[in-house]
């Protein structure tokens, strides 16, 4: 298969998911708390507790501040701290409505959506009976929008690497409730059982913007320079003969979110290379607009740059 017009990344693997406290007691903690507060309560508290512990991840907020550089390489130093700060307070509210969200029924969801761009390519492309591989991004509150996808009437095969703690990935897959379904990605099989997914007509979900550290990855202009990005969902698309539908689920600012879903894009054999560099422009037009909910707790260059 050529993948002309991308370069194999690094296969070191990414630590973007280690930290002290990605542990499950906090995770209970918050799947304790959250679903029982009102809105606006848990968002008020969701940035108070970001910014009490501002200074528990120095590390991670160095990284966000480098990525931030990249993408506003014209703002001074002032504006980067502040801008941070910004982004772990809206991941923190995202995170809070993401383990409440979960537990609600449809009719109490959808009071949390303002509103939803048109849908109709991405019905035109389930009607072709070959599923629809939907990518989204580490961009707002992405578990949304799978569960927003759903209502297109088909299951959503949410696709997430495994978690470093085995106990935070199942306590976060048993809470999801509904028509959403987790899949870990642990071997090459994984590939085949989504490729099924999607002949029976079903939605599988990739997170495109943080590259596993194997040779599936490649390189892939973003802001000016090569970052390494996954290439698996098109190959995935290209094997089952499905569209591409990018969706991206945004924090608005009365704390309700809006699914922006993207016209559908077909991905050849032979092609997939060309329906990633695609799928990273689109991305960056996004992250542009909306920088503050990125939520990309590592360097997204750095695998690049030691190449």
């Amino acid at each position: 298969m050529s993948l002309a017009g991308a370069s194999p990344a690094p296969t070191s693997l990414p630590r973007w998911h280690t930290h002290l406290h990605n542990r499950q007691r906090y995770y209970r903690l918050g799947l304790a708390a959250a679903p029982r507060l009102p809105h606006r309560a848990r968002r008020w508290l969701a940035v108070r507790v970001a910014r009490l512990g501002a200074g528990w991840f120095p590390d991670e907020r160095a990284a966000v501040g480098r990525n931030l550089a990249r993408v506003a390489p014209d703002r001074e130093a002032d504006w980067l701290e502040g801008a941070v700060d910004r982004v772990f307070e809206n991941f923190a509210v995202c995170f809070a409505d993401l383990l409440s969200l979960n537990r609600e029924a449809e009719p109490r969801l959808w009071r949390s959506v303002t509103g939803v761009t048109e849908q109709a390519p991405a019905r035109a492309a389930l009607a072709r009976g070959r599923g629809a591989v939907a990518i989204t991004a580490h961009l707002g509150n992405w578990d949304l929008a799978g569960r927003a996808l759903a209502v297109l009437g088909r299951p959503v095969h949410l696709v997430m690497a495994p978690e470093t703690d085995a106990r935070v990935g199942a306590l976060l897959a048993g809470a999801r409730d509904g028509p959403v379904r987790v899949v870990r990605l642990r071997s090459p099989w994984s590939a085949v059982e989504l490729v099924a997914a999607l002949r029976r007509g079903d939605i599988v979900a990739f997170q495109m913007d943080r590259a596993l550290g194997g040779r599936g990855d490649c390189r892939v202009p973003f802001f000016g320079a090569p970052a390494p990005f996954p290439l698996g969902p098109f190959i995935v698309a290209a094997a089952a003969g499905a569209p591409v539908v990018p969706a991206f689920c945004v924090l608005q600012p009365d704390g309700r979110y809006r699914l922006h879903v993207e016209p559908a894009f077909a991905v050849h054999r032979g092609e997939e290379a060309s329906g990633l560099r695609a799928a990273v422009a689109l991305l960056e037009g996004y992250v542009r607009l909306h920088w503050a909910q990125w939520f990309n707790f590592f360097d997204v260059w750095d695998g690049a740059s030691r190449a």
